[in-house]
């Protein structure tokens, strides 16, 4: 519900405002909600106690989640939310790929039916009629 919620809200909040300029306010309340949630819940960690590799896969992911906010921002404001958003779930299928491929995880043949229905679903509701 609520990633739906984005979508559509998202949607509705970047109507006169520039995409990204949107994806910076969204991120600052982004911040300014988590901060008390991980204090109230007593789960901020020493950062000293944080491993390089954790913080450089942290960072790539970071990197990789503002390009994928610009990238959504900016097709909610040129599109359709409900033919964005079944783009943005592709990535789902490509998440199962990258698995296998940089994690060495493993899917079943269901698995991989599942992966190419979301796929074929994602291709026909975001297909103009």
């Amino acid at each position: 519900m609520f990633a739906a919620l984005t979508a559509i809200f998202a949607k509705a909040g970047i109507e006169n405002i520039n995409s990204d300029f949107a994806t910076l306010i969204r991120t600052v309340v982004i911040l300014l909600v988590l901060g008390p949630i991980i204090a109230a819940t007593g789960q901020f960690q020493p950062l000293s106690e944080i491993s390089r590799k954790t913080y450089l896969f942290l960072v790539l992911s970071g990197l990789a989640t503002g390009a994928s906010w610009l990238c959504y921002f900016r097709a909610l404001k040129l599109g359709n939310a409900a033919q964005v958003a079944p783009i943005d779930k592709l990535s789902v299928v490509l998440v199962a790929v990258f698995g296998v491929i940089f994690l060495g995880e493993r899917l079943s043949t269901a698995n991989w039916l599942g992966v190419a229905l979301i796929a074929a679903g994602a291709v026909l509701v975001a297909t103009r009629a």
